[in-house]
């Protein structure tokens, strides 16, 4: 279990410099990530889509370029994040859990969440959730950071990740801890078969996995019929 108070006071704190930090974190590859994602929805025709966790909007915005016509809602239940969507022109938003969507069954054929489920209080119950909300032939779309399995790169990013990253992270966003324990949820985190296997486990028919750069990122493309 996910300590969701504490995540919820670390976005807050992050909000405003969020965007930077993940920018300057990923050398800017988290752009192409988030375009990768919004072109492989888009080539599923959807009608509706969902971006739970949306934050700062930065994945929506990108599908909204891929899907011009296609509604899309965001969901996030840290209100100062959203506020940075409205900030970067995305206002298509509500205040909600991911752990109880305010949402009838089958109400998206789309759902996109990027590094946002590694934070959830419970990751089966979260995607539980999501496949109730996801229609008979919808689509689940999850983005977040894996570890690579190289011999030579694991290690080398594993200090990059718990050595590096908080430092620099913390001198932009002035939150050091916030960074740390976000960090560390990058090691916890399932990755590779163990999350299809999670995924699977929580009612999808079937998922496919695109190992990013080596690894370091990963999405997921699950089916739920």
């Amino acid at each position: 279990m996910q300590d969701a108070g504490f995540v919820r006071t670390a976005f807050a704190g992050i909000a405003s410099r969020y965007v930077l930090a993940n920018h300057v974190l990923s050398l800017g590859i988290d752009v192409w990530w988030r375009r990768l994602t919004a072109r492989l929805v888009a080539e599923q025709q959807p009608r509706r889509i969902l971006d739970l966790a949306t934050g700062s909007g930065d994945l929506a915005q990108a599908i909204r370029q891929a899907c011009p016509k296609v509604p899309i809602l965001g969901a996030d239940f840290s209100v100062p994040m959203m506020r940075e969507a409205q900030h970067r022109n995305f206002h298509q938003l509500i205040a909600a859990d991911g752990m109880e969507l305010p949402f009838h069954d089958a109400s998206f054929d789309v759902l996109t969440v990027a590094f946002g489920l590694r934070n959830m209080a419970s990751w089966p119950g979260a995607l539980n959730e999501m496949r109730r909300v996801l229609t008979a032939k919808g689509h689940l779309f999850v983005l977040d950071f894996s570890l690579p399995t190289l011999p030579l790169v694991r290690p080398a990013y594993l200090f990059y990740l718990k050595h590096v990253m908080p430092r620099i992270a913390g001198w932009i966003t002035g939150q050091r801890a916030s960074y740390e324990y976000l960090c560390n949820s990058v090691e916890r985190f399932p990755s590779g078969r163990d999350m299809e296997s999670l995924i699977l486990s929580c009612g999808f028919n079937s998922v496919q996995t695109h190992r990013l750069n080596l690894g370091i990122a990963s999405l997921y493309v699950a089916s739920a019929g």
